[in-house]
Order: C-alpha cells, then sequence, then structure tokens
C-alpha cells in the first residue's frame, strides 16, 4: 500500500514537475508575449517618432503652400496695380490728345494732329454734289452726270477719280471758280477725259438753277480751252464747243468683226472713230463685241444712221473709258455734226441718240464750231465726304 502511495506521490510530483515544466514555456510564452508586447510598445514608440517627424515635414509643407500663395497674391496685387496705372495713364493720354484734336480743328491742325498720341487726325471734307439729266426734259431720261463744287482749289488727281468711281456714272464733273472763269475737269470711273458735252450741261444747270448766277454766259477753263455756255429759247442749255470732224479710213474686219455688221464708211477724230450705217435700223440693233472694241484706236466708237422725224439717229461705246455705252454723248456731237451737216446740206440739225435711256440734240455747225444745246433736270441734291 506504502509503495504504492508513494509511486502515487512520485506520480504526482512527476506530473507536477512536468506540469510545472510544461508550464513553464506557457510562461515563458508570457514573457515572450510580454517580449513581443514591449517590442510593440517600442515600436509604438518608433512609429511615434515616426508620425511625430511626418507632422513636422507636413507642417513645414503647409508653411511652404501659404508663402507661395502670399507670393501669389502679392504678385497679382502689383500686377493689377500695374495695369490700373497703365488704364490711368492711358486714358490721361486720350483726354490729352482729344483736347490737342480740338485745338488743331480750331486753328492748329499739324501740330495737334503730330502731338495727339501719335496719331495722324485727317479732317473730314465735306462737299456739294448734284447729279443732275443732262439732253433730258424729264428724270431717268439723257445722261447722268454728277457735279461737285469745289470752294478753294482742286482737289489731288487720285481723290478726283476715286468719288467719280464711286459715283459710277459716265461723267463726274468738278468745277471751281478761278477769277472770273469757272475751272472744269471730267473724269469717267476709269480716268480723264479731255472734253465732256452732258457733264458741262449739267454744269451750267447747277450753276444756274442750285447757285443762282445771274450771268447768261459761263465761261469754262478747260482741258480743251474755252468753252461757253449759254441759256438758249425753251430753256435749253446750250454749247459752244470745238468742232471735230472725221478722216475717211478703209473698213477693216476687226471693225465689222467687233461690231457684228460691216458699217458703209468708217472715220476717224482726234479722239474716237465713226461708223456710218445707212438704215437706222442696224443702228437700233447693234451688239457689239465690247471686248474687241478694246482693242480698237481712240477712246470709243460712234455709229451712226439718217434718222425718221429726226436728222440722224446715233450711239457711242467706249468700254476704255469704263462705260460701255454712254446714253447721251455731246462730245461725240462734234464728229456728227459736220458730218451730217456736209451730207444733208444744211447746218442746223436734229440728234437723236438712240440708247436706252435717249436724249435729244438740237445742233449747229458753225464752221471751226459747233452749238449743241438740251434740257436738263435735277435729279438730287446733297453732299459727299471724303
Amino acid at each position: 500500500m506504502a509503495k504504492k502511495a508513494g509511486r502515487g506521490v512520485g506520480r504526482g510530483v512527476t506530473k507536477g514537475v512536468s506540469g510545472r515544466v510544461k508550464s513553464k514555456p506557457k510562461a515563458t510564452a508570457r514573457a515572450g508575449g510580454s517580449k513581443a508586447g514591449g517590442s510593440k510598445a517600442g515600436g509604438a514608440k518608433a512609429g511615434g517618432e515616426k508620425v511625430g517627424k511626418g507632422n513636422v515635414g507636413q507642417a513645414n509643407v503647409r508653411r511652404s503652400n501659404v508663402r507661395r500663395a502670399n507670393v501669389r497674391r502679392s504678385n497679382v496685387r502689383r500686377s493689377n496695380v500695374r495695369r490700373a496705372n497703365v488704364r490711368r495713364a492711358s486714358v490721361r493720354r486720350a483726354i490729352v490728345g482729344k483736347a490737342k484734336v480740338r485745338k488743331a480743328k480750331a486753328g492748329k491742325p499739324k501740330a495737334a494732329a503730330q502731338q495727339a498720341g501719335g496719331l495722324a487726325v485727317k479732317a473730314v471734307t465735306k462737299l456739294r454734289m448734284w447729279q443732275v439729266d443732262a439732253f433730258a426734259s424729264a428724270v431717268g431720261r439723257g445722261n447722268p452726270a454728277a457735279v461737285v463744287v469745289l470752294d478753294k482749289a482742286w482737289l489731288g488727281d487720285d481723290v478726283m477719280q476715286t468719288i467719280a468711281a464711286e459715283n459710277s456714272l459716265s461723267e463726274t464733273a468738278f468745277v471751281l471758280m478761278k477769277g472770273k472763269k469757272w475751272g472744269l475737269r471730267w473724269f469717267t470711273p476709269r480716268l480723264e477725259v479731255d472734253l465732256c458735252g452732258h457733264a458741262t450741261v449739267a454744269t451750267a444747270h447747277v450753276l444756274w438753277r442750285h447757285l443762282k448766277l445771274k450771268s447768261e454766259r459761263l465761261v469754262f477753263a478747260t482741258q480743251s480751252g474755252e468753252l461757253s455756255v449759254t441759256q438758249g429759247e425753251r430753256g435749253l442749255i446750250v454749247l459752244d464747243f470745238p468742232s471735230r470732224p472725221g478722216e475717211a479710213m478703209p473698213v477693216t474686219p476687226s471693225i465689222c468683226a467687233a461690231l457684228g455688221h460691216a458699217p458703209s464708211e468708217l472715220l476717224r477724230s482726234p479722239t474716237m472713230l465713226m461708223a456710218v450705217f445707212e438704215n437706222r435700223r442696224d443702228v437700233y440693233g447693234l451688239d457689239p463685241d465690247m471686248r474687241a472694241l478694246l482693242a480698237l484706236e481712240g477712246l470709243g466708237i460712234i455709229v451712226t444712221a439718217p434718222g425718221s422725224g429726226h436728222d440722224f439717229v446715233s450711239r457711242f461705246f467706249a468700254p476704255k473709258a469704263g462705260v460701255d455705252e454712254d446714253p447721251v454723248t455731246g462730245s461725240a456731237h462734234c464728229t456728227l455734226v459736220p458730218y451730217w451737216s456736209d451730207r444733208l446740206g444744211r447746218a442746223k440739225l436734229v440728234g437723236h441718240q438712240v440708247s436706252k435711256r435717249g436724249g435729244m440734240l438740237w445742233c449747229e455747225d458753225r464752221g471751226d464750231r459747233v452749238s449743241i444745246a438740251g434740257h436738263a433736270v435735277t435729279y438730287l441734291e446733297g453732299a459727299i465726304r471724303i
């Protein structure tokens, strides 16, 4: 029994020892756990140190961003101040410039224009202008011409040509008082011409009717010499123009091709050609090739034939002058009148220009001069700005 008890005790001890021994690893595990916990705690401390350093870095970044933002704001403020100063300076310059321009208009245009902000100031010129239908007794008939009245001096040739092109009429006349005579020049939309009948009639009409000149005779200084205009019977305006008779020349194939029909005669005057037909219907029905006409000599070509109820009929084509067909042409009658006067055997003649608008002309052959008369009516009056 004793042995059994001893064995039991021994076993218990052994168990106890072995239990203790077995419990050691647990204790060790706990100890290890505490160590691990300690290492975690140490890691926590180390992490804390790292977090602390990170916070400091973030704080520094924030401070840096704040500084940059402040710098930007400061730069924006400075830029806005500079712009405001520039605007104020520009406004001051503009005000000063306007003041100088006003002074220039008061009497010192050149000096003020040079100082007004460095910009050239161009004054606007206002000119009186009328549009008159010449060789017509009603608006919409005859040949329209513009008449520009100048006060002090001629405009530049380029300016007058530009005005004529802008008007886009067969002629624009510019008239200027020169002593006791009037200077007179004529421009088509493309070039200046040395003689023009309908624009001279229109000019005389403006001077008498609208500018109220009392003289019954006007004298114009022109490229063709002095031309006089008088008031005739029944309200006619009578031109005293040079006679320009034509000389016979051969009828060429180029003339026939350009006109589309062969004339019976062909004449050459100092400035234009004249083709004569024997039937007025040929003149009415002509449809010339304008490109082919450009290749012919002279400013243009007259086509004419005997009339019915009139002494003769005519048309005039001048594409070189920028006018395919001129409605009524006074200067062409400087050649028509001597021809038909000689052919018909009488000095006084009545011509009918049979363009779409048409016009009547009462003429007389006076040797080296011709009289050409017609009516005129005002279509518009106003002013142009250049």
